[in-house]
């Protein structure tokens, strides 16, 4: 067994051991490394990511391209890396599986909040409910626009119109920010409410989301 299986080996017996506590970042990161460098030390490469990237966070936020140009990094493990916040997400999203109906703010706030886990970019859900509020399916209306109003308000009333709501919540995301509601959220909110009542379709609640934290604007008397 040579230096570097060795010190392989001890690793990952810690980390059956003790899981990742007690692991500096530096080492967790050599340790996932593992599993798509065989046969190389991977300790310099995961010092090169943190030294790149600045932070573990930043490593797992950055995209495949960006990871794969770290020297000894290559496709597999920059696929590894970046695939692990959005399983995580996946993972998060599945404990959810069994709410079917969203039956006051903070049931409806606990289900959509894993589904903007890890996301950069400001996403905006659609929630169709039946008079019961079920849940008829939760439909991603759009992604990486600025202005959403104008290029989301009717996609919102065509989804809606299409899986026959009797009434819809709509979240969108402040990818690194605050979950408070902005002047343009609340006019937003006040448009789409407005576009929704001309088809007879009500807008239960408007959801302010960031990876830890949910603001209900119903709850807070701002929907317009």
């Amino acid at each position: 067994m040579d230096i570097h299986n060795g010190h392989r080996e001890r690793l990952r017996n810690r980390f059956i051991e003790q899981g990742l506590k007690g692991f500096e970042d530096v080492n967790a990161l050599e340790l996932l490394l593992f599993y798509a460098i065989p046969r190389k030390d991977t300790n310099p490469i995961a010092h090169a990511l943190l030294e790149r990237f600045g932070s573990l966070d930043a490593v797992f936020e950055a995209s495949v391209k960006e990871l794969a140009q770290v020297p000894g990094v290559g496709e597999s493990a920059a696929v590894l890396i970046n695939m692990l916040p959005q399983m995580m997400q996946k993972v998060m999203v599945s404990k959810t599986k069994n709410t079917h109906i969203l039956k006051d703010y903070k049931t409806a706030g606990e289900y959509l909040q894993p589904r903007f886990m890890y996301e950069r970019e400001e996403i905006i859900l659609l929630v169709c409910l039946d008079s019961r509020k079920r849940i008829i399916n939760c439909t991603e209306i759009s992604r990486g626009v600025v202005n959403y109003v104008a290029a989301s308000a009717r996609k919102i009333v065509e989804c809606a119109v299409l899986n026959r709501a009797d009434s819809v919540i709509i979240a969108h995301n402040h990818p690194n920010g605050l979950p408070v509601p902005s002047v343009e959220d609340r006019a937003a909110t006040a448009q789409i409410r407005q576009s929704l009542a001309a088809v007879d379709i009500s807008l239960a609640d408007h959801f302010i989301i960031t990876d830890d934290e949910y603001v209900s604007m119903a709850s807070m008397n701002l929907m317009g």
